[in-house]
């Protein structure tokens, strides 16, 4: 089992506890008891999943949750001691994909770590050899790669997802606000110039000869066009 687990939860007697569980199970694992650590340790780190609890000095998992997202996939099962549904409701939205209350059997946790691990192992099997094409574009989904004919472009995360999404839906149109809520969550501080300035990277960086996949639609927002996609 070469499953990396980081526990980020701040009360030490429940982190020995799941982590004396996990080693017992034959996982590597590292703990961090604060969110700013855990952001470090996540880099360094590069677990397969995270425990997370909620309620963290400093920075709570909630923020912790939005700093994932430009990340690779990582699986994330929040622990809390909260049983209302709308902090429930609230990691979900924000990228958990399990939920745990406190306090919790043992064996429950690990029963969810094992079955989150598979979902994960399945969908990166599936998406192999997933890949979206246009126009000469083409992007390798589980690598999160882009090419130019034998170019690699060298794309911010979320100048990747942008393209990805347009690329993915020809000749469909994207207002910025669907843009803005798709690629940078509808929590984004930023304003709509977020998507436009994206937009002129990524057509910088695509060059003269593919810019032009990228079509502007003046007064509503943006669209690919080209030849067919592929996925």
């Amino acid at each position: 089992m070469n499953e990396k687990i980081l526990v980020i939860e701040d009360e030490k007697k429940i982190s020995d506890a799941i982590t004396y569980a996990l080693g017992r199970e034959g996982y590597t694992f590292e703990v961090a008891y604060d969110g700013e650590v855990a952001l470090e340790m996540i880099s360094r780190f590069r677990p397969n999943a995270i425990i997370l609890d909620v309620m963290l000095p400093g920075m709570d998992g909630y923020e912790i949750l939005k700093h994932l997202r430009d990340k690779e996939r990582i699986g994330v099962i929040m622990v809390t001691a909260k049983e209302d549904i709308v902090h429930k409701i609230l990691g979900l939205e924000l990228g958990a994909d399990d939920y745990i209350t406190k306090p919790f059997d043992m064996r429950e946790l690990l029963a969810r770590l094992k079955s989150l691990l598979r979902r994960i192992q399945k969908a990166e099997k599936k998406q192999e050899s997933a890949k979206v094409s246009l126009g000469g574009i083409i992007l390798y989904l589980n690598k999160r790669t882009a090419f130019t004919e034998n170019k690699m472009l060298d794309l911010t995360p979320k100048e990747y997802d942008m393209l990805a999404l347009l690329l993915a839906n020809p000749e469909r149109v994207y207002t910025r606000e669907q843009l803005l809520d798709l690629v940078w969550g509808i929590d984004y501080i930023g304003g709509t110039r977020t998507v436009d300035i994206h937009v002129q990277r990524v057509r910088k960086k695509l060059g003269e000869k593919y810019e032009d996949v990228i079509q502007t639609v003046y007064g509503i927002g943006y669209k690919a066009i080209g030849g067919s996609s592929e996925n």
